[in-house]
């Protein structure tokens, strides 16, 4: 059994458990980033509009949000290192059920399954994002999850090109095929056809993650107490209530729509470059191209925090830089544009990394419950993509996608600049 320590190991006792925690950041990014092309794919395999397409992300971030909590008392019971285990193993039974629906052509059974898929990647995130940032100084947190980031990136940068090579292959002659198909039922045999390119590949996942649930709760990785390592004294505060912390709930607000931010800038590409014009074999890796600037942003801020800059003052920058990309994508028209929405995965690289440890900061006893509230943010990876669907039916996408953008990033620039402090009584 793993021994539990009340406060965060030395430097050079916590590079094994990180390559640990970065698989399961690996695993998290490929499915994370799969939403993207599995859009473009629902859409041409249940003949859908932009609205239902959109249930993917729906259906996937919803999950955090109903389970976030239910985690944390799991993970009280469990600890974290068995928690990680119990979310991977969850994740296996949603991808079984996934490829099953999928493969019976019922859209609703497969966003089912998908929303499985995220119950495990809940309690996966509930305890791999708090274990990663008091494993060492929470000072220095931003680094050690912009690792875990490159990580999360790499694969889903990977995810988009080994999907559209496996599944969405020759995709405009395909859509052509169903247009001329002759009968009903010769369009039908194809749709079937077509859908059924997802079944192996999910099955292989579900059975690779049984056996990763095994390795890691067979794993030497060390249970740690975060009432020893993230104590509230640190930011003068005495133990009362998890609402008692205002930096936490306005950190909430912040990673909800970081998180929309991010799936607009990632999953929602591929639909915003059909918007357009721009052809379906190139829109159906542009999520790829998204997730390629967030790793350059990864890989800066892994230099520069903290020798260079503190965490909080790179996420205002980054903010700022968000807004100027989003103006951007709107000033601009064809691959342009589309250059500018996938650059604001370089501005939104660092935005995770930051806010989860200046919300958790100080939480002592209440951190598993705090990061709770925080995975539940993520549900604004489903609502923002899908108000964004929904204002483009009245106006011009380009400027629906503008108007809900620069907003948001401008609230994440005041959390950087001012709104982690509030009710902290020292420095921070």
């Amino acid at each position: 059994m793993a021994s539990t320590v009340a406060a965060a190991p030395s430097e050079r006792s916590y590079i094994g458990p990180m390559i640990t925690i970065g698989v399961l950041f690996f695993i998290m990014g490929f499915f994370t980033w799969l939403n993207g092309p599995l859009t473009i794919f629902v859409k041409l395999a249940f003949k859908l509009d932009d609205v239902s397409a959109f249930l993917i992300p729906v259906a996937f971030y919803l999950s955090y949000f109903v389970l976030a909590l239910p985690s944390a008392a799991i993970l009280k019971r469990t600890g974290m290192k068995r928690g990680m285990g119990l979310g991977l193993f969850v994740m296996a039974i949603g991808a079984v059920l996934f490829a099953e629906f999928i493969d019976l052509r019922v859209y609703p059974g497969a966003l089912v399954g998908l929303f499985v898929i995220g119950a495990g990647l809940s309690l996966l995130q509930t305890a791999s994002n708090p274990y990663i940032s008091i494993l060492g100084p929470i000072e220095s947190a931003a680094q050690r999850i912009a690792a875990m980031g490159i990580c999360n990136k790499l694969a889903g940068a990977a995810a988009p090109f080994v999907f559209g090579w496996l599944v969405l292959s020759g995709l405009d002659t395909f859509a052509q095929q169903v247009k001329a198909a002759p009968s009903q039922a010769a369009h039908d045999a194809l749709l079937n056809s077509f859908a059924a390119r997802v079944y192996w590949p999910y099955l292989t996942m579900a059975a690779l993650l049984v056996l990763l649930a095994v390795w890691v709760v067979r794993s030497s990785l060390p249970e740690i107490k975060p009432a020893g390592a993230n104590d509230e004294h640190a930011i003068g505060h005495t133990g009362r209530s998890v609402f008692s912390f205002p930096h936490l709930w306005l950190g909430v607000l912040c990673l909800f729509l970081y998180v929309g931010v991010e799936v607009m800038a990632g999953d929602a590409i591929g639909i915003y470059g059909q918007g357009l014009g721009l052809p379906l074999d190139a829109t159906k890796h542009f999520t790829a191209y998204t997730m390629f600037a967030m790793l350059t942003g990864y890989l800066v801020g892994l230099v520069l925090i903290p020798r260079f800059v503190s965490q909080q003052r790179y996420l205002a920058v980054s903010a700022m830089l968000g807004v100027l990309f989003a103006i951007g994508a709107y000033a601009t028209t064809g691959y342009a544009s589309v250059t500018f929405v996938a650059a604001l995965g370089f501005a939104n690289a660092m935005m995770w990394p930051a806010i989860f440890p200046l919300a958790i900061k100080g939480l002592g006893s209440h951190t598993e419950v705090g990061s709770a509230y925080l995975i539940m943010g993520i549900v604004g990876g489903a609502l923002v993509p899908q108000a964004f669907v929904h204002l483009k039916e009245v106006i011009d996408f380009q400027l629906a996608f503008v108007l809900l953008m620069v907003p948001c990033y401008l609230y994440i620039l005041y959390y950087g600049l001012r709104g982690h402090r509030v009710g902290q009584h020292v420095a921070g």
